[in-house]
This record gives structure tokens, C-alpha cells and sequence, in this order.
């Protein structure tokens, strides 16, 4: 057969190949254009909104209990501070140069979405071919409700609803793949196309399972790709085989250009457009549609950021220079670093990069373990920073709740009324301030680290560290501050498009609306602020640190409508539960597919941990009680009634000492009832969480004998496994 009929047999099997515009008729066409159009303008609406919500207001200026009142006298000075406020610039990231440059990038982007769909959808060509009936029954069989993915991407009503689910699949098929042509996915097409799901009434798992689909037939095209390259490469090597090489190249050149319209894909050519195409849109129609990215493995290779190579590799020593024990950690599969990209495309790579980040330890594994509960919609990072503070902040935090003192201390911040009082006073009572001491300073420098850890993350998402794709960021209590340090950063930076959604929880951050508004501007998609308002951790950590007020862990945010609030104080009466709730609240807002067995183990863990921490709590009580002695009489003390504590009754012709009860606060001096009912509050409080002195250093050295116990069973871990296959340690080998 010669070349041109080969050529023209191709040509007829493309015509005959399902696609967008044999899939639908003008108006079909027309009503999806204007649909995509909708949801690029709802879109940059958000963009610019983002920088138009009041500013100059911040949520955590409240007025404290001592400071004057707005009273006639004040009020000139008020509104000339108010005056002074409105007349400065606006914060970095979000000035009127911020303003533009997102804007600028938006448009640039929307504009190459409009161009490359539309060059699809302004063919003029009637459709010729219809989904059969098994293929409608395939789709339709799996039909699910869209319902919760709607409450969060707003859908726009369009006659596209009415077809059938395969139909509308094969257009969020086709979109993807006309998206990814753009030799990038980044948030902004990520959140279109979750408005397109929403609106054509599919669901969250639809666009998941196409998403899995098309990285795993990108990687197998790699593959082969990458083979052929190499093929190449060894045939120019060859000097004897160089003219054969040149005429080979002309003939099959030609033969992949007839058959792609001027596209040499090699996807095509290794018969793997039937792997891409899927869902009846036809191979060689799912080739054109990806354009460059079907010609290239090192184009494919870009998008995953050299198949995860980027995240797990040698791009990442240097940003551990910055920061000690910064690494991206797969949360599952191997962890083995590749430095053959056709070795490293085999591995399950994604579409979506997550990466979760942990806000303190108490085992190494604790880094990773609270992120296998995210199903495998996305390739999933557990990002390890600063493991030593994080160690320390760990240990210090557990003996804080198991302290004999912190259940009755916690109860009086929560349930007495002096809550409102501690957030806003000047001085912790003093208590409290003692108790605070256990974890105060390892919670200040893992905040310092935590803020540093954030800009180090920055860099290498800006440097695509995840390549061409999409990132979520979740993270609880520290490591919210490190996704907070982070969103700012890339804010400050104009760095826009690259995190989809940002999931912060337990933050210790101010609930700041310029800094949420600040984070917000480099978010496409969700950003949600969890918090419980029993978080007795929180609230005294924080406060014995930080003058700020408000804080974001344990309120919600005011004043940006884009951000979203979930209050989980139902299920988190304590700040160490964050670990093991990760998998449930993230269900609970609808945010990613579980995986139900690490689900289960979860809560499995979680009751463990809350049965440990009680019974190291009643372990703790039992020891104070036991080093507590009855109080003696005082010298001088006059003879006291029968019956009252501390007498001495005569019985069997022995004296013996009454057992005296619980120590009570001394009398006070007579007072004002109110004046009085207060201090008698504080001095309760002081009195029932104190702990002296030689407690409180004992406390410190046995958590710095932990930490270093700790650290030192992890190097010699590392030790074990360092060198070319697996060496083994000194000590071994002895």
C-alpha cells in the first residue's frame, strides 16, 4: 500500500472517530462555548473581588477591656487614625500593582482557554455520530449525586444538562485534554473545570476518574516516547546507519504528519491513542487535542515535574540547606529516587499534587501517617520539616495535657467565663503562665521555623518543583503556619495559578481579614479556615506567645466572604486530636475521597491516644497526690471546734490527726462583693494549675531527654540505610 492511501485510509478514520464536533451540533457547540465563557468571567470576578474587600478594618484590632472608650473626646482622634489608615498603601500583595499583575495573569490565561477550545468548537462540521445505547447504559449505570459538589463550585444553568451522562462526559473529557494542550495544568483550569462538572451535573469522582486516566495514558505514552528517543540517539551514534537513518526519518515523519494534520505524536504512532482517547472519543482525535504534549516525553515529563523526580530529588538539597530536614515524602508507593525518567514514568503519578503538612510529632511517623487517608485522586506528599523542633513541640505538648494540673485548668478556661478574659488580658494569670512554660518556648520557635519552612515552600513551588500541575495544601496546627507563611509569600511574589485549594487547620495565625484577604489572592480555588472553639491548647500556647487576639484556630474569619469557615468544635475538645481527624473533617467538607480503610485506622488511633493521655493523666494525679503532705497546725494556731480539720481526737487512748481535705484559699480582707467574686476566681485558677518550681524543671529535662533520645535513635536509623544498596552501619559490620 502506498503512502498516500495509507495517508487517506488515516484521514477517513479520523473523520469517522468520535469528537466534540461530531458529539454536537452548533447550537450544542455555541451553548458550550458560552458556558465556558460564564465561568471564566464568575472566575475573574473572584480575582478581582479579592482585592476590593475592605482592608483597613483588620478583625484582630478589638478593643480589650482597659482601653478607653469610643467616647465624644476620642472620637476626633479615631477618625483621624481612620482617615490616616485609608490614606496608606495597601499591604504588598495586595496594592494596585498586585492587583494588575493577577489580573494580567488571569486574562492571559482565560484568553489561551478561549483560542484552543475554540479552535475546536468553531469547526464547521455536522455531527455524524451518536453514542450508542450500551455506551449511554455504561455511563448512566454509575449515576451519582452532584449535589455536594455544587454547594461549593456554583453551577451555571446551560440545555447541555439534558444530554446523556456519557455524552457529558466525553465533553469533560475532551476540555481536559484541550486544557492540558496548553503544556500546563495549573489551578485556574484545575477549578474550570470543577464549574464545568458542576454545571453539566456530574460529580467530583467523574472528573477524578478522568483525571487518573489520562496521567496514567500520558505516562505509558512517555514511555514509549522516551524509548524512541533513545532509539535515536543510539542510531546517530551509528555512522554506518546514518543515511538509512535520514531516509527512515523523512518517510515516517511525513506519514505522522498526514496522519496528525502537522502534530508528530509518537502517541499515535505506538498505539496508544486508543488508551488516551477512551470514553468514545476516538485516538487520533484525543492526540489533536493534546497538540505538543503527544509529541514529546520530556514535554510529558515537564508536566509532572520529571515524573516526581523534581519533588523527591536532588532540587530539593538545597532548599534543606535553608531549612533543616526539608523533604517531600510520598505518602505512598516507593520512595525510591530514580535517575531513569522511563523508570520513573512507571510509577503512579497524577494530574493534582497534595501535599499534607504535620504540625507536630512524637514519632517520625507521624510525618506521614495523618496523609494516607486522602485517596489516591492525587499524588500525595507529606512535606517533613524541621523534624527536631517539631519533636520537641510534640513531646512538650503531651506532657502539657497530661499534666496533672491541665484537665482541671483546661475545664476553667473553657467551661468558667474567665475565657473571653485570659484572649484579652494583658497578663496571663499567673497559673497559667507557669503551666504554659511546658510548651511555650518549643511552640515560639517552631512558629519562627514554621514561618521560614512557608517561604522555602514557596520557592519551590514557584521553581515547579510539582511540575506543570495543581496544588492543595493541607496542613494542621504548625503546619497551617507553614501554609499561611507560604500563601503570603506567593501573594507578596505575583506567583498566581499554582495552589488550587489551601486547607488550614487548628491555625495559629491571626484571624486577620488583611492576611486572609493577602492569602486569599493566591488561592484559586477553596480556601477554609477549620477551627474549635474548644481548643484549650490553642488558646493558652498562643497567648502566652503572640499579643494578637483573634486567632484563626479558634474562631472564624470575618471579613473575606471567599473564605470558608468550618467550626469542628463538636469533635475537637482538645488540639492533639487534629492528628486523627484529618481524614473526617476533610470528608465532612467534601473536600477529597477518603480512603475508608485508613479511615478506620484513624479513629482506631484516635481512641487509642485519647485512652493513653487519660491514663497518663490519672498516672500523673496519682503521683502529685501521693508527694502532697497533710497540712500541719501552725505554731500559735488557737484551738479549733470539734469536728473542723486538722483536730486531734482522743481514741483508744491514742491521739490521732483528723485527715484534712483538699487545702483552701486563705480568707481575704473584706471588699466590694464584685472586686472580691474576681480575684477569688483568679486566685482559684492560679492555685489549682500551679506547679512549682522543681516540677517544672523536672518536667523540661525529662522532654529534652526525650527529644534527644529520639533524635538519636533516628540517626542511627539513617546511619543503617545510608550508602549504595542499603550499606550497612558500623556497628553492623562490627
Amino acid at each position: 500500500m502506498s503512502f498516500l492511501t495509507r495517508k487517506h485510509d488515516t484521514e477517513n478514520n479520523k473523520e469517522d472517530e468520535q469528537s466534540l464536533s461530531s458529539l454536537l451540533d452548533d447550537s450544542q457547540r455555541g451553548t458550550l462555548m458560552v458556558l465556558i465563557s460564564e465561568i471564566l468571567e464568575h472566575m475573574r470576578k473572584i480575582v478581582f473581588d479579592n482585592f476590593e474587600a475592605p482592608h483597613t478594618t483588620p478583625t484582630s484590632k478589638k478593643r480589650r477591656p482597659n482601653d478607653a472608650p469610643p467616647d465624644s473626646e476620642f472620637q476626633d482622634s479615631s477618625n483621624n487614625d481612620q482617615q490616616s489608615q485609608q490614606s496608606q498603601a495597601a499591604p504588598p500583595g495586595l496594592d494596585v500593582k498586585s492587583e494588575a499583575e493577577a489580573l494580567r495573569y488571569f486574562d492571559d490565561w482565560r484568553d489561551s482557554v478561549i483560542l484552543r477550545v475554540g479552535e475546536v468548537l468553531n469547526e464547521r462540521k455536522e455531527p455524524t455520530k451518536k453514542m450508542t445505547p450500551a455506551e449511554r447504559d455504561v455511563a448512566e449505570s454509575k449515576e451519582e449525586s452532584p449535589s455536594r459538589l455544587r454547594e461549593v463550585y456554583r453551577p451555571f444553568e446551560n440545555s447541555l444538562q439534558s444530554l446523556h451522562k456519557a455524552e457529558k462526559l466525553l465533553i469533560l473529557h475532551s476540555l481536559l485534554l484541550l486544557l492540558l494542550s496548553l503544556q500546563h495544568y495549573n489551578a485556574y483550569s484545575r477549578v474550570l473545570l470543577l464549574h464545568i462538572t458542576s454545571s453539566l451535573g456530574l460529580t467530583l469522582k467523574d472528573l477524578n476518574d478522568d483525571e487518573a486516566k489520562v496521567a496514567r495514558g500520558l505516562l505509558d505514552a512517555a514511555m514509549v516516547m522516551t524509548a524512541d528517543e533513545e532509539a535515536k540517539k543510539k542510531a546517530e551514534e551509528n555512522r554506518d546507519m546514518r543515511k538509512w537513518k535520514v531516509g527512515f526519518a523523512t518517510v515516517a515523519g511525513a506519514a505522522l504528519i498526514g496522519i496528525t494534520g502537522g502534530l508528530a505524536a509518537p502517541l499515535v504512532a505506538a498505539g496508544l491513542g486508543t488508551i488516551m482517547g477512551g470514553l468514545g472519543l476516538g485516538g487520533t482525535i484525543a492526540a489533536t487535542y493534546l497538540g505538543a504534549l503527544a509529541s514529546s516525553g520530556v514535554v510529558v515529563g515537564g508536566l509532572f515535574g520529571a515524573y516526581g523526580g523534581r519533588m523527591t530529588g536532588r532540587m530539593m538539597d538545597r532548599y534543606a540547606r535553608e531549612v533543616e530536614d526539608f523533604a517531600f515524602i510520598p505518602a505512598r508507593g516507593t520512595r525510591k529516587k530514580f535517575t531513569d525518567e522511563k523508570q520513573a514514568a512507571k510509577e503512579d503519578h497524577r494530574l493534582r499534587v497534595t501535599v499534607g503538612i504535620t504540625g507536630w510529632a512524637t514519632e517520625e511517623d507521624h510525618i506521614i501517617l495523618p496523609w494516607r487517608v486522602i485517596g489516591a485522586d492525587s499524588e500525595v506528599f507529606a512535606l517533613r520539616w524541621e523534624y527536631e523542633a517539631l519533636l520537641n513541640l510534640g513531646n512538650s505538648m503531651r506532657t502539657l495535657v497530661t499534666t496533672a494540673a491541665w484537665k482541671v485548668a483546661s475545664h476553667q478556661i473553657l467551661v468558667r467565663t474567665i475565657f473571653a478574659g485570659i484572649m484579652s488580658a494583658v497578663f496571663l494569670p499567673l497559673g497559667l503562665t507557669r503551666l504554659a512554660k511546658i510548651a511555650a518556648n518549643p511552640f515560639n520557635v517552631a512558629i519562627a521555623r514554621a514561618d521560614k519552612a512557608g517561604e522555602v515552600l514557596a520557592d519551590a513551588l514557584i521553581n515547579k518543583a510539582q511540575g506543570e500541575r495543581p496544588v492543595t495544601l493541607i496542613g494542621y496546627s504548625l503546619g497551617s503556619r507553614v501554609i499561611y507563611s507560604c500563601l503570603r509569600s506567593l501573594a507578596k511574589r505575583h506567583a498566581y495559578g499554582l495552589i488550587e485549594s489551601a486547607i488550614l487547620i487548628g491555625s495559629p495565625i491571626p484571624a486577620d481579614t488583611v492576611e486572609w484577604q493577602l492569602m486569599r489572592t493566591a488561592v484559586s480555588g477553596r480556601l477554609v479556615n477549620v477551627f474549635s472553639e474548644n481548643d484549650s491548647v490553642l488558646a493558652l500556647l498562643y497567648r502566652a506567645t503572640h499579643l494578637e487576639v483573634d486567632i484563626s484556630g479558634l474562631q472564624a474569619v470575618k471579613g473575606v466572604p471567599t473564605v470558608e469557615n468550618v467550626n469542628v468544635s463538636e469533635n475537637v475538645d482538645g488540639h492533639l486530636r487534629y492528628q486523627f481527624l484529618v481524614g473526617r473533617i476533610l470528608e465532612d467538607i467534601g473536600f477529597e475521597e477518603i480512603d475508608p480503610v485508613q479511615l478506620a485506622k484513624e479513629k482506631d488511633a484516635l481512641k487509642a491516644q485519647d485512652k493513653a493521655i487519660e491514663q497518663e493523666q490519672a498516672e500523673n494525679q496519682r503521683k502529685r497526690e501521693n508527694k502532697q503532705t497533710i497540712r500541719r497546725k501552725p505554731v500559735g494556731e488557737p484551738p479549733q471546734k470539734d469536728g473542723q480539720p486538722g483536730e486531734k481526737r482522743k481514741g483508744g487512748g491514742e491521739e490521732e490527726e483528723a485527715e484534712a481535705p483538699p487545702p483552701s484559699l486563705p480568707p481575704r480582707p473584706s471588699k466590694d462583693e464584685a472586686a472580691v467574686a474576681s480575684e477569688s476566681d483568679d486566685e482559684k485558677l492560679n492555685f489549682i494549675t500551679m506547679i512549682d518550681e522543681e516540677e517544672e524543671a523536672q518536667i523540661q529535662r525529662d522532654i529534652a531527654q526525650r527529644t534527644r533520645e529520639q533524635m538519636l535513635n533516628r540517626k542511627m536509623q539513617q546511619t543503617k540505610i545510608k550508602g549504595p544498596g542499603g550499606e550497612r552501619s558500623r556497628q553492623d559490620r562490627v
